[in-house]
């Protein structure tokens, strides 16, 4: 035997998935012979032991199999242990890899839904112009934020390397002979480089860790896919130029929510790191582009005005002098050198040539570089045009200098306080936080009127307050250093009344963000205030709340001045957390749905939604395209912003092809829910039936999680919740107190937790209860009424697509050996009962509805992607499981804590889902 986690083909996958067969078996040979060579003969032959009766128990059901699988697991001691987990870690790793160039290798084949060719296809059959296109594109926006929520639990250094083993792969299809050995030892390397690396980081990440960490998606695909984005599709209609619609968020250094270590100085940084990476960006490309730009004055002419700009330069070296175009890139250089300086105190890696002034700003570049273009297209160049100067000029209209927009977080809460300080020492008000709703709005509003400042200069305040303010104050200094575009949407957590946005408003009065006062006609904010709807009550309230917002005198002229656009973030995982996956789901679509009805009849003020999703189903996971497909009619009209975090960052973002997919899907759904929308709001009868499943799943739902006695106690002994908080996968703490009350976990723990025990909880349990309570008075009539729902309804087919996905992940019988880990025999016997019996539920309405018995049918690559890694994910759940018990047993040394971790980190990366 040559190697190690060999890989044959379960039954049912077609031919089409040999080559990504061939592609495991490959990089399984090579992860087994470095095991080989680096921890002997025995410890290979024990994990390939290992190996064999996992695939035998998980594949064919073998119960001797699975006996002597536990016996040896139990055997092994704490270094054995980590030898073992850090093998089917890495397989793991490796075979996402794999996959990942599998679904290239697919998708270059035919169109899919979710390609751009596939939605113009529709687009046009549908007889959209192309001008219908562009003109909904100029009023569009779509924007991925990507956040630093803890969820990636791979560090970055091993990150870079699978995207060297991703490269390798990648041209391993095209080579032969002695080129394909070269590219397979250099794999070899690879994987040799892995295994000596650490799995697991040794400290919390900072604030500056996960700046750093999000940027470099920067440079392996967003700076250069998301200019060829915009080319093909103003390829594919007919070269209509398409408006910059497409723009990046980010929370990274803005999003103070519950991380203590985020304030004004990480706001600076995050813009500093993000300056710095795109103007070097920027450098590289003008300095390219200046070497392609050789042409000659003594054979073509260029515009005066180029030659003016060429002049500009200060270059004075005859060798260029009859070469305007390199002499006016020269001067480009030289100012965005000069701009990198001033923004972010470093220096160029190339030294300009001449010393100039900085840019202003990118408007002021974008004019060089027109100037440039013009010149080529008028005289005989326009072929050299679309090489590097469209995608470099696109690319300062989207990222400008500041790359893109941070988005400002914070809980209401703190709001309140901060103006309670204020109010109490400025002698307005002794304690704000006692006045009822109705007195906080008529407070608010009369400071809004009132031209002068609530704050005593001089007089100091609590570090709290002044931390505050202080992130108001630089939000301030950056926009006018980078523009509107660099600070743009203050997100107000855990909104529950009118008085929450006023309180912002009122914050940006005192921080000079507003222009003039509540009620002057030309009265303006510069930060657009988004509440965050996040529990069940919250997003029944939020149409009423905004309802009320905008009847207060002078709201609705100050917004429509700010640019008419009014923002609402809609919470997944808290609504989740609070009344369990279909009635979070069922209440963000009555809220959706309300929200756009309102603003429908709002004049001058455009809604755009803002989808809070995680990378788990719990939290609003799941295919983009299918989501945004899935939202009500009128609730997306071409606007649309979504969160991306963690894992899910690097899955969709890390390798360019697959990032390019992604991006591509983002729009193209936004495109069909925008110009498709033919499809009338549900029928009465499937919204009556979604709202009595939901009242019934959600109250299954909560009798488990806040009525049960005990039940915080089962989920802390029965998952690894406590080690996932020593993973060091982010800057932001477990919980938002120091309690261990479900309301105060943080939801990514939650889900995380629950991933890893195998049970999934938050993205199924209540739907059987539902079901079930729905079906009781006529069930042949409600179920052919679900089978319709399902049929007819985007929105109960994608809802029920991601359950089905969570079910084929969901493993009971592993899901028993954590229930094990319970001291309480007794509460554990009866919740887990509880469980299983909620499974059988919902996995029997779900084949009941879908009509199908099998997990994924629908999604035969994903289905067995599953099958293919299970019996290699089990041995890590029988061993973290095993850990633990000797953990909390007494053997609380470092190895055994490690092991533990580097099972937490394995299983993640095999169900490809953390938080």
């Amino acid at each position: 035997m040559t190697g190690t986690l060999k890989t044959s083909a379960p039954k049912g996958d077609s031919s089409a998935d040999a080559p990504l067969i061939e592609d495991i078996r490959l990089l399984g040979q090579l992860l087994g012979a470095t095991i080989r060579e680096q921890e002997g003969e025995r410890v290979f032959e024990r994990i390939e032991n290992i190996r064999r009766l996992s695939v035998a128990y998980e594949r064919n059901a073998d119960v001797e199999a699975g006996r002597k699988l536990d016996a040896v697991l139990r055997a092994l001691t704490t270094e054995e242990a980590i030898l073992v987990a850090r093998a089917f870690s890495y397989f793991s790793h490796l075979a996402n890899i794999a996959e990942d160039r599998h679904q290239i290798r697919r998708r270059d084949t035919d169109d899919q839904p979710g390609d751009l060719a596939f939605t113009c296809g529709l687009l046009k059959s549908a007889g959209v112009s192309s001008a219908a296109v562009a003109q909904a594109l100029q009023r569009g926006m779509v924007s991925p934020v990507l956040t630093a929520h803890p969820t990636e639990a791979r560090r970055k250094t091993l990150l870079d390397a699978e995207s060297s083993v991703a490269k390798l792969l990648a041209v391993r299809d095209h080579l032969r002979g002695r080129e394909r050995d070269d590219n397979e030892a250099q794999l070899k390397a690879r994987v040799v480089q892995m295994w000596q690396t650490r799995l697991l980081r040794f400290s919390s990440l900072t604030v500056r860790d996960e700046i750093k960490n999000v940027l470099s998606y920067y440079h392996t695909t967003f700076l250069r896919e998301i200019p060829r984005l915009y080319a093909e599709l103003e390829e594919r209609f007919a070269g209509t130029r398409i408006a910059p619609f497409f723009r990046m968020g980010s929370w990274i250094g803005g999003d103070r929510d519950g991380n203590p270590n985020v304030d004004a100085e990480t706001l600076k940084e995050a813009f500093r790191q993000q300056c710095e990476t795109v103007l070097r960006h920027y450098l590289n490309e003008v300095h390219e582009l200046g070497a392609d730009l050789s042409m000659s004055r003594l054979l073509v002419g260029c515009t005066d005005e180029l030659t003016a700009l060429a002049d500009r330069s200060g270059d004075t070296n005859p060798h260029r002098d009859d070469l305007p175009y390199r002499r006016a890139l020269i001067g480009v250089y030289a100012r965005l050198a000069a701009t990198l300086e001033k923004l972010t105190g470093t220096a160029a890696l190339r030294h300009a040539v001449t010393r100039a002034m900085p840019y202003e700003s990118a408007v002021e570049m974008q004019a060089d570089l027109a100037v440039v273009e013009a010149s080529l297209r008028s005289h005989h160049g326009e072929a050299l045009v679309p090489l590097r100067l469209a995608p470099l000029r696109r690319a300062v209209e989207v990222f400008g200098f500041h790359l893109a927009t941070v988005d400002l977080r914070q809980n209401s809460d703190r709001h309140e306080e901060t103006l309670a300080e204020m109010l109490r020492t400025a002698r307005v008000v002794p304690d704000y936080a006692s006045l009822n709703e109705a007195e906080k709005q008529t407070l608010l509003l009369q400071l809004l009127r009132d031209p002068r400042p609530l704050r005593i200069p001089g007089t100091p305040y609590s570090d709290r307050t002044e931390s505050e303010l202080a992130v108001f104050r630089t939000a301030r200094e950056l926009r006018a250093l980078l523009g509107p575009d660099s600070v743009r949407h203050y997100i107000i957590s855990h909104t529950e009344a009118v008085s929450d946005l006023l309180e912002v408003l009122l914050l940006q009065k005192e921080s000079a963000l507003m222009r003039g006062v509540l009620g002057d006609a030309d009265a303006s904010v510069s930060l657009l205030v988004v509440p965050l709807f996040e529990t069940i009550p919250d997003l029944h309230k939020s149409a009423a709340i905004m309802r009320d917002f905008f009847a207060l005198p002078g709201i609705h002229d100050l917004i429509r001045n700010a640019g008419g656009q009014q923002e609402i973030m809609l919470g997944y995982s808290d609504s989740n957390k609070d009344g369990g996956f279909f009635t979070s789901n069922w209440e963000l679509y009555r809220a959706s749905t309300a929200l756009a009805a309102f603003f429908s009849k709002c004049d001058g003020i455009t809604l755009r939604l803002f989808h809070g999703r995680g990378g788990t189903v719990g939290r609003g996971g799941g295919p983009s395209y299918q989501a945004i497909l899935a939202q009500p009619p009128g609730t997306v009209n071409g606007q649309i912003r979504l969160t991306e975090q963690g894992e899910v960052i690097a899955s969709k973002y890390a390798n360019p092809d697959i990032g390019r997919h992604n991006l591509e899907a983002l729009v193209a759904a936004t495109l069909e829910a925008t110009l498709l929308e033919t499809r009338q709001s549900a029928p009465e009868d499937f919204t009556t039936a979604a709202e009595r499943i939901s009242e019934a799943s959600m109250a299954a739902y909560r009798a488990l999680v806040y009525e049960t006695p005990g039940f915080v106690d089962y989920f802390f002994s029965v998952t690894p919740i406590a080690e996932i908080a020593q993973l060091n996968i982010g800057s932001r703490p477990a919980s938002r107190r120091a309690t261990r009350r479900v309301e105060d976990l943080r939801a990514i723990p939650w889900s995380f937790s629950w991933g890893q025990a195998r049970v999934n909880l938050p993205g199924w349990f209540g739907f059987g209860s539902g079901v079930e309570t729905f079906l009781a008075d006529a069930p042949q009539q409600r179920m052919a009424l679900l089978q319709r729902m399902y049929r007819d309804w985007p929105f109960f087919r994608a809802l029920l697509s991601n359950m089905d996905m969570v079910l084929a992940k969901t493993d009971m019988a592993l899901a028993k050996r954590y229930a094990d880990l319970s001291s309480d025999h007794a509460l554990a016997r009866r919740i887990f009962t509880t469980l299983e019996t909620e499974w059988t539920r919902t996995v029997t309405a779900l084949n009941s509805i879908t009509g199908v018995q099998e997990r994924l049918a629908d999604n035969p690559t994903l289905a067995g992607s599953i099958r293919h890694r299970f019996p290699y994910i089990a041995p890590l759940n029988h061993l973290q499981v095993d850990l633990i018990r000797r953990w909390r047993q007494g053997a609380q040394d470092e190895r055994t804590r490690r092991g533990i971790l580097i099972s937490i980190n394995g299983i993640a990366a095999g169900l490809r889902n953390t938080g």
